[in-house]
């Protein structure tokens, strides 16, 4: 009922500290970039659309994500065995075997860097908004029903002296 009359601004609203308002707003801008950069990071590192639904999947089971085989990898492996199927005394064979190694070195870089992106940046990002900011949502909701209890006790005890004041009058 107190929610109600203030929306339609007929019951007076306590104003939280103006030091408050700007933590909660900060604490919405964290949770909405948080949420943009956690996002947009998962596209860069996975960029396969169902690829990531499923690792998504894989997690949420608390199943090990398997392993995949990076482009860079999978590229080597081709260069590698057009290389075997050419020659590999041939000067293309030989240039084929060098290049599948870089290949297969960028490719585990590759898969290195997403490891460790996932763990050092992604984890903490998640962490956030799967604990603390569940954390402050909750305590938010809390703050607002005890604001709403508050000033209906005291709308209630405004009604209540504005009846002792008119009986007092009123002989």
């Amino acid at each position: 009922l107190q929610f109600t009359e203030e929306k339609l601004g007929q019951a007076e609203k306590t104003e939280l500290d103006a030091h408050f308002e700007n933590l909660l707003a900060r604490a919405d801008c964290t949770k909405n970039w948080t949420e943009k950069i956690l996002r947009q990071t998962e596209v860069l590192l996975q960029p396969n659309p169902s690829a990531r639904v499923e690792e998504f999947l894989y997690e949420k089971l608390d199943r090990k994500v398997p392993s995949r085989v990076t482009n860079g990898e999978l590229l080597a492996q081709y260069m590698t065995e057009a290389a075997n199927d050419f020659g590999p005394g041939t000067p293309y064979g030989k240039t084929l075997i060098k290049v599948g190694e870089t290949q297969r070195r960028l490719g585990a870089a590759e898969r290195e860097f997403i490891r460790s992106a996932s763990i050092s940046f992604l984890t903490p990002l998640r962490n956030f908004l799967e604990g603390d900011w569940k954390t402050i949502s909750k305590e938010r909701r809390i703050l607002q029903n005890r604001r709403l209890d508050l000033d209906a006790c005291k709308a209630r005890l405004k009604k209540a002296k504005a009846a002792e004041a008119k009986a007092a009058v009123t002989p």
